[in-house]
C-alpha cells in the first residue's frame, strides 16, 4: 500500500479490510514524510505500533 492510500482509509468513514502480517487492523494515523502508520490489531486495540505503509495489505 501506499501513503497516499492508507490516508484515504484514515479519512473515510467506511471500514476498510486492511491486514499487517495477515492481522486485520486499524489505521490511526499516517506519516507521509516517514511512509509509516499508526496502527492497532482490531482485536487488540492497546497494541499500538508504527509500521511502514508498504506492509499494509488491502482486501
Amino acid at each position: 500500500m501506499n501513503t497516499q492510500r492508507a490516508q484515504e482509509i484514515v479519512e473515510s468513514p467506511v471500514m476498510v479490510d486492511v491486514t499487517y502480517n495477515g492481522k486485520q487492523i486499524y489505521i490511526q494515523h499516517v506519516d507521509q514524510q516517514n511512509e509509516t502508520a499508526r496502527i492497532y490489531p482490531l482485536d487488540q486495540p492497546e497494541k499500538e505500533q508504527d509500521v511502514p505503509v508498504g506492509k499494509l495489505e488491502e482486501h
